[in-house]
């Protein structure tokens, strides 16, 4: 079919296998772990409270480390840090396991629960960088790279598909503890096939003058832009977690009926990957984005004003279509924007800022539900994303001319930043 031929074509890249199959089997982690954590934690101690604690702590810790691992793959190759937390982190998961089964003081508990946290493998950062290694300039696959970028994105809602449903099945035949010990042992096997992979060992390292300080991406031209987008999306995403099922609920829909709404979410979500990465880009990338934003704010509006489940499972089909091609743009802009040096630094920031703002988003929902009811929570999700197509279109914030002017400005030629001390 014409339509996957240049899915194909991504395929045959030498090294791609790797990054397409393992390298999204090793991340099933990101959606089983906190589910697998926060159910083990409460059965330990019979309350959600401290289960909830001990989650926040995972991801705090999360957010908070990977910015660093991220320095530290640009400066010495993602594959030794990945090699490095895939050993890390499942040995802290086992700690937590221990820690919550043999029901240890709860500070041991949220110190293992921090500990694995910051010590998940820089996973997602790792094999984007290594899609802007193996589609960038010179390598005379550059017209394949949004289509990566787009296979990518699409593989990634497998994770979040399937992730929670491994942890059902274990819980049906066994309990949180085992789920968290499966989630352990694929992120590590499947973290150094990744970091053993033909495109990450070809790293070289950069010259010392080169390595990033202070802010790093953050103070490159356009990429606070993008920082906004994340954020806008994250809080979106995070908001209709909350709000979607809470709309099944107050419809009386049947049991599991949030899970299926968000569910064919999703599905658009494929579809429209599918279709958008299969056709060149024959507008700047730059020029999309903000189009795209507010295509996705658009769809999120109308859910507010749909009349019954149905009609909402319906709204999310169609307005899901917009969402991969969202994140394919988005995440193809970091590369472009973002330099060689900084590329694993700068898809960590991101992911970091999507998972704090889906956060905050979360609970902001939560609030609004209780007090105003399920449709509005949309709107909120809506104005988020509106407002980061707001900051994408507008000339100030440098996208295009990042995005267009021959690439990212080199590190070296970046003005020192004299806000910042020592090396990090």
């Amino acid at each position: 079919m014409a339509v996957l031929a240049r899915y194909r074509d991504v395929w045959r890249i030498p090294g791609a296998p790797v990054l397409l199959i393992p390298g999204v089997l090793a991340r099933l982690g990101v959606s089983m772990t906190p589910l697998a954590l926060l159910l083990l934690v409460q059965r330990s101690t019979g309350h959600y409270t401290p289960a909830a604690v001990a989650s926040a702590a995972y991801a705090l810790a999360g957010a908070t480390a990977s910015p660093v691992a991220g320095r530290l793959a640009d400066r010495y190759g993602a594959a030794p840090v990945l090699l490095i937390t895939a050993l890390f982190h499942p040995a802290a998961l086992l700690v937590l396991v221990y820690t919550a089964a043999q029901h240890q003081p709860f500070w041991s508990v949220l110190v293992a629960s921090a500990l694995a946290g910051a010590g998940y493998p820089p996973l997602t950062a790792a094999v984007r960088g290594a899609w802007n290694t193996a589609t960038g300039p010179g390598t005379g696959r550059e017209h394949l790279h949004a289509t990566a970028m787009a296979a990518e994105t699409i593989l990634l809602e497998f994770v979040f598909i399937a992730g929670p449903l491994f942890v059902a099945l274990f819980l049906i035949f066994g309990n949180p503890a085992a789920a968290l010990f499966a989630s352990a042992l694929v992120t590590l096997v499947g973290t150094v096939v990744v970091a053993r992979g033909r495109i990450l060992r070809a790293f070289e390292r950069h010259p010392h003058h080169a390595r990033t300080r202070g802010l790093g991406p953050l103070r490159v031209t356009g990429f606070p832009t993008l920082v906004v987008a994340a954020a806008g999306c994250g809080t979106a995403f995070g908001v209709c977690a909350v709000a979607v099922p809470a709309f099944a609920t107050a419809y009386h829909g049947a049991r599991g009926l949030g899970g299926v709404l968000l569910a064919v979410w999703g599905v658009g979500s494929a579809i429209g990957g599918v279709v958008f990465g299969s056709r060149p880009p024959d507008v700047p990338l730059a020029h999309q984005f903000p189009w795209l934003l507010g295509a996705l704010a658009l769809s999120m509006a109308v859910l507010a004003a749909m009349p019954n489940p149905i009609a909402l499972g319906i709204a999310l089909t169609v307005g899901g279509a917009t969402i991969a091609p969202v994140l394919t743009v988005h995440n193809s802009l970091i590369g472009l924007v973002t330099p060689e040096t900084m590329v694993n630094e700068g898809y960590t920031w991101i992911v970091t800022t999507s998972i704090a703002a889906g956060s905050l988003g979360g609970a902001a929902a939560g609030v609004i539900v209780d007090h105003a009811g399920p449709a509005w929570p949309f709107l909120l999700a809506a104005g988020a994303v509106g407002l980061a197509a707001l900051v994408a279109a507008h000339p100030r914030g440098g996208l295009l001319r990042a995005s267009t002017g021959g690439g990212p400005q080199p590190a070296a030629e970046l003005p020192e930043d004299r806000s910042a001390t020592g090396s990090w």
